[in-house]
């Protein structure tokens, strides 16, 4: 193997090669959400080479961060590893139902609207729209799975990106602008019921957090790695700016003896440090009344794992909250 690089996947345990025949490279390391440690290669001949007991994931998404004697850094990547058994979503190639984009001059800003040719007054709206649809292919699932009869017919709202971090760190502001203007809008835009809502890392956390101040809002939730940061299991995210808020808003809701119920899909990786935090939550609402579905997915913190567990955890969400 010689001159060659790669990442291979040998039953329990991942290999990884970075060719280096010149000698030119001080070091290698490889960088993922999967990993908490700093993995460094070792040299050998011609070569840095690392084994690492395989997370507990199918998929393994990675960047290698190489140090050049100099001391210069470069970042190579993104990489990929499938391990034998990975299998991608089989909506990926199911026909699409028909439907139109338009856009939408909304209090939280301009958003991009998917509606499908049958008429309906179901409504999904989810954070990081762009990137839900870009990285996530969540409209892609949307037209796949209302062509194959498998969730009744609902228009898709892709929420844009805003100041992200302030916005998405349970922040009245923003929760005040969703839930009494810009929902109540779009209701009366596209249909009369409550809408779900949808959201991955701190958009799942912020979703909550909108359910919790205007529950009518509101007929389920699906929430993907959210980031319900607690300082037992997440010092490492102590420095973020809005670390306060959000810790306050879980405890405020970990705490609660009742909640304003409703259906709700919580998904996170296995190898990801969002899970500890996630099955607290999972475990809070269900004590709370909400009816919870909360799975634990072979990724990590990434839009492809979270793009693989749409079907059939979005799905059921939708039949459970849509049953006719």
């Amino acid at each position: 193997m010689e001159g060659t690089d790669g990442a291979w996947c040998d039953g329990s345990v991942l290999r990884f090669r970075r060719a280096d025949p010149g000698r030119r490279l001080a070091g290698v390391r490889v960088l993922s959400s999967a990993f908490r440690a700093d993995l460094r290669f070792r040299s050998g001949a011609g070569a840095w080479e690392l084994s690492r007991e395989r997370p507990p994931l199918w998929r393994l998404e990675y960047r290698l961060e190489l140090t050049h004697r100099d001391g210069a850094r470069e970042d190579e990547g993104p990489r990929e590893l499938r391990c034998p058994g990975y299998a991608e979503p089989d909506w990926l190639r199911l026909p699409a139902a028909p439907g139109r984009w338009r856009s939408l001059r909304l209090p939280v800003g301009e958003t991009r609207v998917w509606s499908p040719a049958a008429p309906t007054d179901r409504v999904l709206v989810a954070h990081d729209g762009p990137e839900y649809q870009h990285r996530g292919a969540l409209a892609d699932y949307t037209a796949a799975a209302i062509g194959d009869g498998r969730v009744s017919p609902y228009h898709l709202v892709l929420l844009p990106i805003s100041d992200r971090e302030r916005n998405f760190s349970a922040d009245p502001g923003y929760a005040r602008v969703l839930g009494s203007e810009t929902l109540p809008r779009l209701r009366a835009r596209l249909g009369g019921r409550p809408v779900v809502g949808a959201g991955a890392s701190l958009g799942a956390l912020a979703m909550l957090h909108v359910q919790r101040r205007f529950p009518e809002a509101f007929a389920g939730l699906f929430l993907q790695s959210g980031s319900y940061f607690q300082p037992r299991h997440d010092r490492q995210e102590s420095g973020f700016r809005y670390w306060g808020r959000i810790v306050r808003f879980v405890r405020e809701v970990r705490h609660a003896r009742t909640g304003p119920a409703a259906p709700t899909a919580l998904t996170c990786g296995a190898a990801e440090e969002n899970l500890a935090n996630n099955r607290d939550m999972a475990d809070a609402l269900r004590e709370q009344g909400y009816p919870v579905d909360f799975t634990e997915n072979p990724d990590a913190h990434t839009w492809t794992g979270w793009r693989d567990t749409l079907h059939p955890h979005l799905t059921g969400l939708l039949r459970r909250v849509w049953p006719d």
